[in-house]
């Protein structure tokens, strides 16, 4: 039996498709069988080059043959027809907030909203997000994470794999939920609420996380743009705090990222050995080598800089507070990010997609390539470099006999319009194909 799916696409159909598409699933029609996958090029990302054609052959959730040329497949097999498009692995955004969305309502909501309202929302945003064409992401702060992350795993509702973080601040730090609270509101800190304020209460904070089902820690190693707090930049851990994190995370088999945006901040969290550094908005000079020295990898999220300074500037969209914050710190993330990149400091890709709109995450990467960063480069660092961030290069990340078929496919080639990362038509994760041209 063979199906080409020309014409049925979900821009065409909506939810229909999809709802179709989920219970063949399910009943196990799209699955079971052999996929053929004819692409008219693919991209290697380990090797930074555009291949010409290609047949791809999935059979359950694993890629069993990458050969040159287009071939039919067998009677039984499902063929896909991409022979127009460029393939490439599942894209991966190590930097999201599921459930959370900017708004001008966005204060008022932390006291309005049910976590119910934020596990709706955190759907919606997860298959915008997949049918993006990102089939992995860390979330990086998460109302309704462990639950979603589960929903998704077991087949309930459609969405990329999560990778889910426990969040550890400081008091009145960048992640403490608390700011800008009435005081007699506010509670005690409390490492199981994930806020520690000396070494000794790190492993409590991690072991809660732990407990929790966290898959990584996520510290606030700086200030923040978003939170209730005056200091968007100044160290809010000490080196030895962070040490302490890192070293009981390391037990558990967890690496942390470090929402960091001054300078000094950044250094403490380098050689604390954090595995990545968020957004790094002023690193300097000292605190590239350190990350080349260390092996720490950057995630920029060069849109979400650029989407905050923008909103600074629509009266009213931010308290005061925030908005002077990010008028001062969003657009500073694209020239770090690029001089970090001249500097030799591994770039993996992240979005911080909740600041910036849900499902538009290509952006990033046109905003990578204004700056300087070669298309492929671009791609690479959310393909198999964001593999690498995750340790599971092994599962995913590229295209290889033996991964998990987590494929995309665009309409034209990134390297002489990366805009078409904002076009992806076809999408499969562990061979499900959720979105066909």
């Amino acid at each position: 039996m063979r199906f080409a799916f020309r014409g049925f696409g979900l821009n065409a159909l909506g939810g229909l498709a999809l709802l179709t598409l989920t219970l063949l699933t399910l009943a196990g029609g799209l699955v079971a069988q052999t996929t053929v996958l004819q692409c008219g090029s693919l991209i290697d990302v380990e090797a930074l080059a555009v291949r010409g054609e290609h047949t791809v052959v999935v059979e359950g959730d694993r890629i069993v043959s990458v050969t040159e040329g287009i071939a039919a497949g067998d009677p039984d097999s499902r063929v896909i027809d991409l022979r127009d498009h460029v393939c490439m692995p599942g894209l991966i955004d190590l930097h999201v907030h599921l459930s959370s969305e900017q708004s001008p309502n966005r204060t008022v909501e932390r006291f309005t909203l049910e976590p119910a309202d934020y596990a709706f929302r955190s759907v919606r945003n997860a298959e915008e997000t997949l049918m993006a064409g990102f089939t992995t992401v860390r979330d990086l702060g998460n109302v309704v994470g462990r639950a979603l992350r589960d929903a998704i795993d077991q087949g309930r509702v459609p969405g990329p794999r999560i990778f889910q973080a426990g969040q550890i601040a400081s008091t009145g730090g960048h992640l403490d939920p608390t700011n800008g609270w009435r005081t007699d509101l506010m509670p005690d800190a409390d490492p199981a609420e994930g806020i520690l304020n000396s070494p000794e209460e790190a492993a409590e904070a991690v072991r809660q996380r732990y407990k929790e089902g966290a898959d990584l820690i996520k510290i606030a190693a700086t200030g923040g743009v978003l939170s209730l707090a005056p200091n968007g930049d100044g160290p809010q851990f000490t080196e030895e705090e962070i040490r302490a994190i890192v070293e009981t995370a390391n037990d558990y088999g967890y690496h942390v990222a470090a929402h960091a945006h001054g300078a000094e901040g950044i250094k403490r969290a380098i050689r604390a050995g954090v595995r990545t550094i968020e957004h790094g908005s002023l690193m300097d000079a000292e605190g590239m080598e350190l990350m080349k020295e260390y092996g720490t990898f950057l995630v920029p999220t060069i849109s979400a800089g650029r989407y905050v300074a923008e909103q600074a500037e629509v009266e009213g969209f931010y308290p005061e507070l925030i908005a002077v914050k990010a008028a001062a710190i969003g657009p500073m993330i694209m020239g770090t990010t690029i001089r970090a990149y001249q500097a030799g400091v591994k770039i993996a890709f992240g979005t911080d997609a909740g600041v910036p709109p849900h499902g538009t995450n290509g952006q990033e990467f046109e905003l990578m390539v204004e700056g300087g960063i070669p298309a492929l480069e671009a791609i690479q660092s959310a393909t198999l470099t964001a593999a690498m961030v995750l340790d599971r290069e092994e599962e995913f990340g590229t295209i290889e006999v033996g991964k998990l078929a987590d494929i995309v496919a665009v309409p034209g080639d990134p390297r002489t319009d990366i805009s078409v990362m904002r076009r992806v038509e076809f999408v499969m994760k562990e061979g499900v194909v959720y979105r066909f041209p």
